[in-house]
């Protein structure tokens, strides 16, 4: 059986005047507040917990995170019984293809959202396994036995370049007028163990605050929400989001 303890939170920060930032805590949607559960996945056939970064222009940024988040939720809540890994993994790209289209088609319908976009990373139980995915520059975390590992891989210019000056500049993300997206995709059941620790985060945190600070802080208790207040004590010039899950032992 395992335990999980959840902390999630999402704030504006010190310089936008909206919040285009959203998590899915299980069955919540989280803007612009904290939230803390427990869950324990021996109960439940499925769960997701998502980071969403949403960008555009006059608050499209948020239509976009919302739209890609409620979509999500229905989605998984809608898988059928007794799919294979393999199945799971197909399913979950088909869903990125089709909100990555309805995302777009959302963006030309109006002008005011056109190009609007979001990232996406998210953390999968379904029948008793465990999948992560990624589209974009949220990241997701693992702390184990001190240390701190980032499991995704930024698509950013950033990343491809090594210059920090590209670091906004995406390579890839739901929506935003690009042809297609793609997911970064694994499932990690059989590495998903009691002790670990677990962050997803929009970049509003992890450019404000260092990898060693977010290592300290998780290593002290740290929730979600004492993260952002990281990121805003340090500037906060993002959103910031996180969804923090810790594996009882």
């Amino acid at each position: 059986m395992s335990k999980i303890n959840l902390s999630a939170a999402s704030r504006i920060g010190c310089i936008r005047s909206n919040n285009e930032d959203m998590v899915l805590a299980y069955d919540r949607f989280i803007r612009s507040e904290i939230y803390q559960t427990t869950i324990t996945s021996d109960i439940l056939d499925r769960f997701i917990v998502a980071v969403a970064d949403g960008m555009g222009g006059h608050n499209a940024g948020e239509v976009a995170s919302e739209l890609v988040m409620s979509n999500l939720k229905f989605f998984i809540g809608d898988l059928p019984l007794g799919m294979s890994s393999d199945e799971i993994e197909k399913t979950m790209r088909d869903w990125l293809n089709s909100i990555h289209q309805t995302v777009n088609g959302r963006g030309r319908s109006n002008h005011d959202m056109l190009q609007m976009g979001t990232t996406l990373v998210g953390l999968l139980y379904y029948g008793k396994r465990y999948f992560w995915m990624n589209c974009g520059d949220s990241r997701l975390y693992r702390l184990r036995n001190g240390e701190l590992e980032q499991l995704t891989t930024d698509h950013s210019l950033n990343n491809v370049n090594g210059e920090k000056k590209h670091s906004n500049i995406l390579t890839n993300c739901i929506g935003a007028g690009g042809e297609t997206a793609y997911f970064d995709f694994m499932e990690i059941t059989d590495d998903f163990l009691a002790g670990d620790t677990y962050l997803l985060c929009s970049d509003g945190l992890n450019d404000m605050v260092s990898d060693d600070i977010i290592k300290e802080q998780l290593l002290n208790g740290a929730t979600a929400n004492d993260l952002c207040e990281e990121a805003i004590n340090a500037g906060g010039y993002d959103n910031v989001s996180a969804c923090v899950l810790r594996i009882e032992k």
